[in-house]
């Protein structure tokens, strides 16, 4: 792995570790739970035991007279949050994002009807034990298969036509095949949690889990009606969360609500269980894909259909089949996405959105036509390769995808692969080869960056960005390492908090695009400063040091604010990947075991080839656990998880993955910004599971097209 890092990396930033990566280590670093503002208290929520229907009453008298609980909070008598008032006597509307204690209509299975707060959290969860409810019962539907017909197009999302619709028909080669893809649970590390506290009537600070706290800060100040710079949000350290940290859910309105009630703070932790219910997840989503050919390998149509689940009060839109329609050169392309509105929780974006379920079955079915075609997959890929947008007809800013084909090949020893499935056999394993393309947007956004030069040689940067674990801060001291020509452990770079300059939420793999960007402006106006005030116009880098004593100033500041979109209106702008793998299948048993793996991105640049090795290496793991493991069960007779834990909620562990190998493309974006980098968190991901369920063909003979690929299905 060094080796192919080496390659494509100078040594001098090839090896650099992440910045926190001590802090972690060493438990140093405190996540939202870890914080103790004085008088700490701490809340528990009680979930509905039913799925659809209404509360007629809630028994709190015993849970209120429990040791140590201060408030038992429900829908009788929490505080109204102001932003859920309608406004000049409107009614509300039937859809919108959940409003916790309300009213007294139960939406899904576990959905929050009350929270206990106590001086302990051993006492709060007592106390929430003897909450008990009584329901009126309405008939729920949670099955998605059994309630297709059901379904309606998203606003603005139900259907594409290029070309001619359906003229796969017509074509001598074909594939039209179903695939699934179950709901899918985030499940990161750290669970969700917050720290609430008013301190004052108007004024309100929070430690939460969030992906960004500015985008944060305006939903509480929209929602409890205060001015925006009175409510502070920190968010320093996040373990991990994948999308479900994007959007803010009813736990932390609770808690924040709870915290309003007993004039104290109230840290209010989710548990794994809630985890299935209260932050969003992949959406189960059934697809048909229908492909047309021509005797040589191509593309004459593709139909795309899909129908993904959503909650009865929202419609959350996750757009499976675009990938359809951009990623390879087809002349006639139609697709059509149906929402089906279920008595579930809202799903939210789960890494890869859309692009991650609607690759599974796209790259799959292409899988399945290279066989009719009997042409190697990475050829049929070739003989369609899009040299510009399919779909806008704009050029690309940068595409060397069919670099990316090669490299990987070659690295995986695709050569070894037999077109013959179940035609090779090690040491009583049967052995087999697949891959699979993928493609996400690449975005810019808007950020602001303060820098400031001391006058011991460091440079502080602060900026609002949270950081999820993809080393955020350490690319951004790269950055700035390299333009202002200082060492790195000069440079220190805060964030995490909403008083920092505004930065955009963590996701759809922009940071590094859009904070970078700003981080790299603002060295550049820093060193015009220092020019400025040495008045000599000289090239050379000064002693920042230097200067700074000898015109008696303790430091120098600039604060850089750069836009975001950046030629997006001429160019088409995207992240690819290309994912081979090699399985071993047992044949007697039907067990899947991944042999190896290697990973290509071509994503512009690469700043931080640690981190970026990282970045791949997880978004692998994760598209592993997606084809081989990972399923949230609902026993629809009761509208509830099953398998709402880490028994039986299976994602990879050590023993199930090799050695990754993550390889870089690593050629500079021209167009999107000035480092040239593109976002790589999504593409690490995104087509993983087709090349692990094509390779499970190539090895058995056995297609399975509803994930997760388990035993029973390889041995059915």
């Amino acid at each position: 792995m060094k080796k192919a890092i080496d390659s494509i990396m100078p040594s001098s930033s090839a090896g650099m570790s992440r910045i926190d990566g001590r802090l972690k280590v060493t438990g140093a670093a405190k996540y939202s739970a870890e914080y103790t503002p004085a008088g700490l208290t701490y809340g528990v929520l009680v979930g509905s035991t039913i799925t659809k229907g209404s509360i007629t009453s809630i028994d709190t008298k015993a849970a209120g007279q429990a040791p140590g609980v201060l408030a038992v909070i429900t829908h009788l008598n929490a505080p109204k949050v102001p932003g859920d008032q309608p406004e000049g006597g409107k009614p509300v509307p039937p859809k919108g994002a959940f409003k916790v204690f309300y009213d007294d209509k139960i939406y899904y299975n576990g959905q929050p009807i009350a929270l206990v707060i106590a001086d302990t959290f051993e006492r709060a969860l007592f106390g929430a034990s003897l909450v008990k409810a009584q329901y009126h019962t309405d008939k729920h539907i949670t099955n998605l298969p059994d309630n297709r017909s059901n379904g309606f197009p998203p606003r603005g999302e139900g259907t594409y036509k290029r070309g001619t619709e359906d003229a796969w028909k017509a074509a001598p080669f074909k594939v039209e095949q179903e695939y699934i893809v179950p709901t899918v649970t985030h499940n990161p590390m750290e669970l969700h949690a917050i720290i609430a506290n008013w301190d004052a009537d108007n004024k309100l600070s929070v430690w939460d889990k969030t992906q960004g706290v500015k985008g944060t800060q305006e939903d509480l100040a929209h929602l409890f009606k205060l001015p925006v710079e009175n409510v502070q949000v920190h968010s320093q350290f996040v373990g991990g969360a994948f999308g479900s940290a994007l959007r803010t859910w009813p736990h932390e309105v609770a808690a924040i609500i709870g915290a309003k009630v007993v004039k104290k703070p109230v840290k209010l932790v989710l548990s794994r269980a809630d985890m299935f219910t209260s932050v969003g997840y992949r959406p189960f989503t059934w697809q048909k894909i229908a492909i047309g050919a021509t005797a040589d390998g191509k593309l004459t149509g593709i139909t795309h259909e899909a129908a993904g689940q959503t909650s009865s009060y929202e419609n959350f839109t996750e757009g499976p089949t675009g990938v359809s329609q951009n990623l390879y050169a087809c002349p006639n392309v139609n697709t059509k996405y149906h929402l089906v509105a279920l008595d579930i929780a809202t799903p939210t974006w789960m890494r890869g959105p859309g692009e991650a379920t609607g690759s599974f079955a796209l790259e799959s079915a292409l899988d399945e036509l290279s066989y009719s075609l009997k042409l190697d997959p990475v050829e049929l890929r070739l003989r369609n390769y899009a040299e510009k947008d399919p779909e806008s007809g704009k050029p690309f800013s940068s595409k060397f995808l069919n670099e990316a084909y090669q490299l990987g090949a070659d690295h995986i020893g695709w050569s070894e692969r037999k077109q013959e499935p179940a035609s090779v056999k090690k040491d009583g394993w049967l052995v087999g080869y697949g891959m699979a393309g993928g493609m996400f947007g690449a975005y810019r956004s808007g950020a602001t960056i303060r820098a400031k030069m001391n006058t011991d040689g460091s440079l502080l940067l602060q900026s609002a960005v949270s950081d999820i674990g993809p080393g955020t801060g350490t690319a951004m001291v790269l950055i700035a390492s390299e333009q202002m020509g200082i060492p790195a452990e000069k440079i220190r770079f805060e964030m995490g908090d909403s008083s920092l300059p505004n930065a955009p939420t963590q996701g759809g793999s922009a940071t590094t695009a859009s904070v970078g960007s700003a981080v790299y402006q603002a060295c550049a106006d820093l060193k015009e400063k220092f020019q400025k005030l040495i008045g000599n116009g000289g090239t050379d880098k000064p002693d920042y040091a230097k200067v700074l004593k000898e015109h008696n100033l303790p430091s120098l500041e600039v604060v850089t604010e750069t836009g975001g979109g950046n030629g997006m209106e001429k160019y088409a702008m995207n992240s690819w990947s290309v994912h081979f793998v090699k399985v071993l299948v047992n044949p007697a048993t039907g067990v899947v075991k991944i042999d190896k793996v290697a990973c290509v991105a071509d994503s512009g640049h690469i700043i931080s080839p640690k981190t970026a090795r990282s970045q791949v290496v997880g978004g692998a793991i994760g598209g592993i656990g997606m084809a081989l493991m990972e399923e949230s069960i609902i026993d629809h007779r009761y509208g509830r998880y099953i398998n709402n834990n880490f028994a039986d909620y299976h994602v990879p562990v050590n023993a199930d993955i090799p050695q990754i190998d993550a390889l870089f493309v690593n050629k500079p974006d021209p167009i999107i910004n000035p480092m040239g980098a593109k976002g790589m968190a999504e593409i690490a991901l995104i087509g993983m599971a087709a090349a692990v369920a094509n390779a499970v063909y190539n090895a058995s003979g056995k297609r399975v097209r509803d994930l997760p690929i388990t035993p029973d299905k390889v041995m059915a």
